[in-house]
Protein backbone atom coordinates (compact mmCIF):
# COMPACT_ATOMS: atom_id res chain seq x y z
CA UNK A 1 0.00 0.00 0.00
CA UNK A 2 1.53 3.18 -0.97
CA UNK A 3 1.55 6.47 1.27
CA UNK A 4 -1.19 8.83 1.57
CA UNK A 5 -0.17 12.33 0.04
CA UNK A 6 -0.15 14.07 3.62
CA UNK A 7 2.27 11.63 4.90
CA UNK A 8 4.92 11.83 1.90
CA UNK A 9 4.10 15.95 2.61
CA UNK A 10 5.27 15.15 6.64
CA UNK A 11 7.90 13.36 5.69
CA UNK A 12 9.08 16.34 2.92
CA UNK A 13 8.84 18.95 5.88
CA UNK A 14 10.97 16.89 7.96
CA UNK A 15 13.79 16.41 4.90
CA UNK A 16 13.14 12.52 5.03
CA UNK A 17 11.63 11.98 1.89
CA UNK A 18 13.95 10.30 -0.65
CA UNK A 19 13.55 13.03 -2.83
CA UNK A 20 14.99 15.61 -0.44
CA UNK A 21 18.57 15.16 1.24
CA UNK A 22 19.60 12.47 2.99
CA UNK A 23 18.74 12.23 7.09
CA UNK A 24 21.54 9.65 7.75
CA UNK A 25 24.09 7.39 5.73
CA UNK A 26 22.92 4.35 8.30
CA UNK A 27 21.17 1.78 5.60
CA UNK A 28 18.51 0.89 8.16
CA UNK A 29 17.43 4.14 8.40
CA UNK A 30 17.34 4.23 4.29
CA UNK A 31 15.60 0.72 4.48
CA UNK A 32 12.92 2.48 7.57
CA UNK A 33 12.03 5.37 4.98
CA UNK A 34 11.24 3.36 2.00
CA UNK A 35 8.94 1.48 4.27
CA UNK A 36 7.22 4.06 5.77
CA UNK A 37 6.43 5.54 2.28
CA UNK A 38 5.52 2.07 0.88
CA UNK A 39 3.36 2.43 4.19
CA UNK A 40 4.52 -1.01 5.92
CA UNK A 41 4.78 0.44 9.07
CA UNK A 42 5.88 -2.67 10.83
CA UNK A 43 8.83 -3.00 8.78
CA UNK A 44 9.83 0.23 9.15
CA UNK A 45 9.84 0.13 13.09
CA UNK A 46 11.65 -3.30 12.20
CA UNK A 47 14.76 -1.11 10.10
CA UNK A 48 13.99 2.06 12.29
CA UNK A 49 14.75 0.17 15.68
CA UNK A 50 18.10 -1.50 14.16
CA UNK A 51 19.42 1.84 13.38
CA UNK A 52 19.46 2.83 17.37
CA UNK A 53 21.09 3.67 19.06
CA UNK A 54 23.64 5.34 16.47
CA UNK A 55 20.64 7.63 15.84
CA UNK A 56 19.08 7.79 19.40
CA UNK A 57 19.48 11.31 19.22
CA UNK A 58 18.34 12.31 15.69
CA UNK A 59 14.43 14.05 16.00
CA UNK A 60 13.86 13.27 12.49
CA UNK A 61 14.97 9.90 12.85
CA UNK A 62 13.27 9.21 16.36
CA UNK A 63 9.58 10.68 15.10
CA UNK A 64 9.63 8.52 11.80
CA UNK A 65 10.04 5.59 14.34
CA UNK A 66 7.08 7.05 16.75
CA UNK A 67 4.85 7.65 13.35
CA UNK A 68 5.66 4.16 12.72
CA UNK A 69 5.00 2.66 15.97
CA UNK A 70 1.85 4.73 16.07
CA UNK A 71 0.45 3.61 13.03
CA UNK A 72 1.27 -0.24 13.77
CA UNK A 73 -0.36 -0.17 17.08
CA UNK A 74 2.60 -0.20 19.60
CA UNK A 75 0.81 3.13 21.40
CA UNK A 76 3.20 2.64 25.16
CA UNK A 77 6.76 2.79 22.46
CA UNK A 78 4.99 6.00 20.36
CA UNK A 79 4.51 7.30 23.36
CA UNK A 80 8.15 7.03 24.45
CA UNK A 81 9.96 8.28 20.80
CA UNK A 82 7.53 10.88 20.40
CA UNK A 83 8.61 12.11 23.96
CA UNK A 84 12.33 11.76 23.15
CA UNK A 85 11.30 13.75 20.30
CA UNK A 86 9.54 16.98 22.14
CA UNK A 87 12.95 16.65 24.50
CA UNK A 88 15.36 17.64 21.41
CA UNK A 89 12.39 19.10 19.42
CA UNK A 90 10.15 21.56 21.75
CA UNK A 91 8.37 23.21 19.33
CA UNK A 92 7.30 19.66 17.43
CA UNK A 93 3.76 20.57 17.41
CA UNK A 94 3.05 16.97 15.89
CA UNK A 95 4.79 14.73 18.11
CA UNK A 96 2.61 16.49 20.88
CA UNK A 97 -0.17 15.69 18.28
CA UNK A 98 0.88 11.79 17.93
CA UNK A 99 1.56 11.71 21.68
CA UNK A 100 -1.81 12.57 22.92
CA UNK A 101 -3.89 10.85 20.62
CA UNK A 102 -1.57 7.48 21.36
CA UNK A 103 -2.00 8.40 25.23
CA UNK A 104 -5.71 8.90 24.74
CA UNK A 105 -5.88 5.20 22.80
CA UNK A 106 -4.01 3.40 25.30
CA UNK A 107 -6.55 4.96 27.94
CA UNK A 108 -9.81 4.19 26.41
CA UNK A 109 -8.69 0.43 24.73
CA UNK A 110 -11.48 -1.64 26.16
CA UNK A 111 -9.29 -4.88 26.54
CA UNK A 112 -6.49 -2.80 28.41
CA UNK A 113 -5.68 -3.80 31.86
CA UNK A 114 -4.91 -0.38 32.98
CA UNK A 115 -5.92 0.57 36.79
CA UNK A 116 -8.14 3.85 36.80
CA UNK A 117 -5.55 5.77 38.49
CA UNK A 118 -3.20 5.31 34.96
CA UNK A 119 -6.08 5.78 32.73
CA UNK A 120 -6.51 8.86 34.70
CA UNK A 121 -2.85 10.21 34.41
CA UNK A 122 -3.02 9.36 30.55
CA UNK A 123 -5.98 11.45 30.18
CA UNK A 124 -4.47 14.10 31.80
CA UNK A 125 -1.60 13.84 29.96
CA UNK A 126 -3.18 13.52 26.40
CA UNK A 127 -5.23 16.81 27.30
CA UNK A 128 -1.77 18.56 28.04
CA UNK A 129 -0.18 17.23 24.66
CA UNK A 130 -3.20 18.93 22.46
CA UNK A 131 -3.12 21.71 25.11
CA UNK A 132 0.22 22.51 23.95
CA UNK A 133 -0.54 21.79 20.28
CA UNK A 134 -2.56 24.27 20.39
CA UNK A 135 -0.32 26.69 22.19
CA UNK A 136 1.91 26.15 19.30
CA UNK A 137 -0.53 26.12 16.34
CA UNK A 138 -3.93 27.75 17.72
CA UNK A 139 -5.59 27.74 14.10
CA UNK A 140 -5.38 23.89 13.80
CA UNK A 141 -8.80 22.29 14.30
CA UNK A 142 -7.83 18.61 14.57
CA UNK A 143 -5.86 19.54 17.93
CA UNK A 144 -9.45 21.04 19.50
CA UNK A 145 -11.27 18.15 18.55
CA UNK A 146 -8.83 15.76 19.80
CA UNK A 147 -8.65 17.92 23.08
CA UNK A 148 -12.54 17.53 23.13
CA UNK A 149 -12.21 13.68 22.63
CA UNK A 150 -9.67 13.24 25.49
CA UNK A 151 -11.85 15.64 27.81
CA UNK A 152 -14.82 13.52 26.70
CA UNK A 153 -13.07 10.47 27.87
CA UNK A 154 -11.87 11.90 30.97
CA UNK A 155 -15.61 13.32 32.01
CA UNK A 156 -16.86 9.59 31.44
CA UNK A 157 -13.70 8.16 33.62
CA UNK A 158 -14.27 10.22 36.35
CA UNK A 159 -18.37 10.22 36.73
CA UNK A 160 -17.91 5.93 37.05
CA UNK A 161 -19.51 5.63 40.89
CA UNK A 162 -16.71 3.90 42.06
CA UNK A 163 -15.64 4.69 45.65
CA UNK A 164 -12.69 6.83 46.08
CA UNK A 165 -12.62 7.75 41.95
CA UNK A 166 -15.92 9.21 41.10
CA UNK A 167 -15.57 12.96 40.88
CA UNK A 168 -18.93 14.46 40.19
CA UNK A 169 -17.29 17.98 39.29
CA UNK A 170 -14.26 16.48 37.73
CA UNK A 171 -16.83 14.88 35.40
CA UNK A 172 -18.47 17.73 35.00
CA UNK A 173 -15.91 20.40 34.32
CA UNK A 174 -14.20 17.98 31.76
CA UNK A 175 -17.53 17.73 29.53
CA UNK A 176 -17.91 21.65 29.46
CA UNK A 177 -14.00 21.86 28.28
CA UNK A 178 -14.97 19.19 25.67
CA UNK A 179 -17.92 21.08 24.87
CA UNK A 180 -15.80 24.21 24.56
CA UNK A 181 -13.62 22.77 22.32
CA UNK A 182 -16.15 21.19 19.63
CA UNK A 183 -18.09 24.34 19.47
CA UNK A 184 -15.04 25.65 18.25
CA UNK A 185 -14.23 23.71 16.10
CA UNK A 186 -17.95 24.23 15.19
CA UNK A 187 -17.83 27.95 14.49
CA UNK A 188 -14.68 26.81 12.25
CA UNK A 189 -16.93 25.21 10.04
CA UNK A 190 -20.84 25.03 10.70
CA UNK A 191 -21.04 22.27 8.14
CA UNK A 192 -19.21 19.62 10.48
CA UNK A 193 -22.22 16.91 11.32
CA UNK A 194 -19.98 14.69 13.02
CA UNK A 195 -19.31 17.48 15.54
CA UNK A 196 -22.95 18.65 15.93
CA UNK A 197 -23.39 15.44 16.88
CA UNK A 198 -20.24 14.81 19.30
CA UNK A 199 -21.54 18.36 20.80
CA UNK A 200 -25.20 16.85 21.49
CA UNK A 201 -23.94 13.58 23.10
CA UNK A 202 -21.41 15.51 25.33
CA UNK A 203 -24.32 17.65 26.35
CA UNK A 204 -26.49 14.03 26.84
CA UNK A 205 -23.36 13.26 29.32
CA UNK A 206 -23.45 16.44 31.40
CA UNK A 207 -27.35 16.33 32.03
CA UNK A 208 -27.19 12.48 32.51
CA UNK A 209 -24.42 13.75 35.33
CA UNK A 210 -26.74 16.27 36.67
CA UNK A 211 -29.44 13.90 36.67
CA UNK A 212 -27.32 11.40 39.25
Amino acid sequence: MKVIAPLFALLTFFGIAEAQQKESENPYVQLGKKALLDGDFKLAVSNLEKALPADSNNANVLYILGYSYYHSGNYPKAVSSFSKVVSLRPQEVSAYYYRGKARNIMATGVNNTLSLTEKEKLLQASIRDFTKAIELNVSDMKFYQNRAIAYRDYGILKSQKIAGFYDKTAAANAYKSCMTDLQKVLDNNPNRTDIQTELKKARVYLENLDNK
